[in-house]
């Protein structure tokens, strides 16, 4: 699943290609992708409308339209969104197509077809939960070792399913937690009221160093993820934990472990992250 530096990728590459076009026509293929409101009414409210911006919340993805609208996009686990120029062939089938007046367009396309799409006015955001619900994210002046430190004290669960909260931090998912945890050195089922002040601190600087790396990073691409003009990521290959399984750990060589928390894959190093009993 696109995590936030992956979301961020794609917002920032597909921003001066999309935001200033007028919506010409919107094909629809597989209308149960448009949670709201109904498909007809989807393509008929966004046509002639104009991409005034394109921002991002958490995992989401914003596209400010004229007339006070804005199109929600959450990609979960295989969307992906790419900007045609005018005159360039389709790159495969997608399942919903944007077309802008003078020929170019932005596809959005879903192997497993889980992702979800609204339309929906300004002051109606809230009625989506997972949007309205969203916690501080890494990197911003809300997400402080205090918030931090208050929330995990409050929370009696493995740390790794603590930190996959969206409603507790935005935008966190299974790969930068894993490598969070890796560089905070704990454990991932450690429970998180069990932490020290200093492991704390430690992991607050891991994860916004992680995030910004991912940023940095353009994103991690393994199998489905791509940029908005089909760019991969490349922080993969600064990974130290993640889909490391029986490799050496790049900080002591031991081979990293994987098993599962929470019912995720989660990968960690047994030297560097040991148990607390």
């Amino acid at each position: 699943m696109p995590e936030l530096p992956e979301v961020e990728t794609i917002c920032r590459s597909l921003r001066d290609h999309v935001v200033g076009k007028t919506l010409a026509e919107v094909e629809i293929q597989l209308s149960r992708l448009i949670k709201w409101p109904t498909p007809e009414d989807f393509r008929s409210i966004m046509t002639g409308r104009t991409i005034e911006a394109l921002e991002r919340r958490g995992k989401y993805l914003l596209f400010q339209l004229s007339g006070d609208w804005v199109l929600v996009v959450h990609l979960r686990m295989t969307g992906r969104l790419y900007y045609r120029a005018a005159g360039a062939a389709a790159t495969g089938s997608p399942r919903v197509v944007f077309h802008f007046a003078g020929g170019d367009a932005l596809e959005y396309y879903d192997t497993r077809t889980l992702g979800t799409l609204y339309l929906l006015r300004q002051n109606e955001l809230n009625r989506i939960y997972g949007l309205s619900s969203l916690g501080p994210e890494p990197l911003t002046a809300e997400f402080t070792p205090e918030y931090l430190s208050t929330g995990l004290a409050r929370r009696k669960g493995k740390i790794k399913s603590v930190l996959l909260d969206q409603a507790f931090i935005g935008g966190l998912g299974n790969i930068y937690v894993d490598e969070s945890l890796a560089r905070a050195g704990l454990h991932p089922e450690q429970r998180a009221h069990e932490l020290t002040q200093p492991e704390v601190i430690r992991l607050h600087e891991a994860i916004n160093f992680v995030i910004d790396k991912g940023i940095c990073g353009n994103g991690t691409t393994f199998r489905d993820y791509l940029d908005g003009i089909g760019n991969k990521g490349e922080f993969q290959n600064d990974l130290c934990v993640y889909g490391r399984k029986n490799l050496p750990c790049p900080a002591c060589g031991t081979l990293i472990v994987r098993t599962e928390v929470g019912g995720r894959g989660t990968h960690f190093c047994p030297q560097c992250q040991p148990e607390r009993k």
